[in-house]
């Protein structure tokens, strides 16, 4: 995953008082079904305990070969290597498989807490399940499936304010594992002339890719919030999936609530992990990362 460049001149931002309190803490959701990666896939190139991870939808969990260690310790210390200490997995009450793994582990640079999300009724709806970690301090939301550079970490931690990771297209394309085909159904972030994020445009069509002209930025999915995104989470309504969305309550606080997301532009590849064929292109991505929680 070379060619990592953070666009410093576009993180400038005015104070607040997030700034005074130093963020620790990073919410992690895992509570998602895994649906496409239950999927059978008689071409995708994974081992017995892989394909045993992949059948129970729990992303997170399934091995890299040859190291053999789950998905989510590259995540939590990735998430070690930035300063942030505290994590809190967002799981399901079926997902006993990952309470007892990290409840059996003993870290020494993170401690780790989990809050259930009784039913899969969305990001948002996950988020407002560790309202209580939280505890009013400024903190890090990240999916469980995908790996993102510690650079990204880092640089959402120094910016004072609530923010998303944009990531130009192109990048992902270049630097990650993710096919152009897919990128294309991921959010867009129109930012404007300061700096802030506008408008979230989820699963956007031709003609809005289109007019996002050359350079393209998406969210994967990595955020800084504060508390005010509690009240966006709690206020949203169901989009049309019948789900409470996170890219929607950041929208409904950006228009509704006076939330101020800073945008933080990448040119970074992001390995994600949401099919079994992306597995081997994962683990070879990994490669050579030392993992120490």
């Amino acid at each position: 995953m070379g060619g990592k460049e953070h666009l410093d001149e576009c993180e400038e931002g005015g104070p607040s008082d997030d700034r005074k309190r130093e963020l620790k803490r990073a919410v992690i959701l895992a509570r998602g079904l895994g649906k496409r990666m239950r999927a059978p896939d008689a071409a995708a190139q994974i081992a017995g305990e892989q394909v045993q991870a992949a059948e129970m939808g729990m992303k997170a969990m399934i091995p890299v070969i040859p190291v053999g260690r789950p998905f989510l310790d590259y995540v939590l210390s990735a998430l070690a290597d930035a300063g942030v200490s505290q994590i809190c997995l967002v799981v399901g009450p079926e997902h006993a498989a990952i309470r007892e793994h990290y409840s059996s582990v003993s870290p020494s640079r993170i401690e780790i807490d989990f809050a259930i999300q009784k039913e899969p009724l969305g990001t948002a709806n996950a988020v407002l399940a560790a309202e209580p970690f939280v505890a009013g301090a400024p903190f890090l939301v990240l999916n469980s499936d995908n790996y993102y550079p510690v650079e990204v970490f880092r640089a959402l931690r120094a910016l004072g304010e609530p923010g998303a990771a944009a990531f130009e297209r192109e990048s992902l394309v270049r630097e990650g594992n993710i096919p152009e085909e897919r990128i294309r159904r991921y959010a867009l972030l129109q930012i404007d002339a300061a700096g802030y994020v506008a408008k979230i445009t989820e699963k956007p069509d031709e003609v809005s890719c289109a007019n996002a002209g050359q350079q393209v930025f998406v969210s994967m999915n990595c955020w800084r919030f504060d508390a005010d995104i509690f009240r966006a989470c709690a206020k949203v309504p169901r989009s049309v999936r019948g789900e409470f969305e996170l890219p929607e309550a950041v929208q409904f606080g950006i228009d509704f609530l006076g939330m101020r997301i800073k945008a933080v532009p990448f040119r970074t590849g992001v390995l994600d992990l949401t099919h079994r064929s992306d597995i081997s292109a994962v683990a070879k991505g990994l490669g050579g990362i030392r993992v120490e929680l």
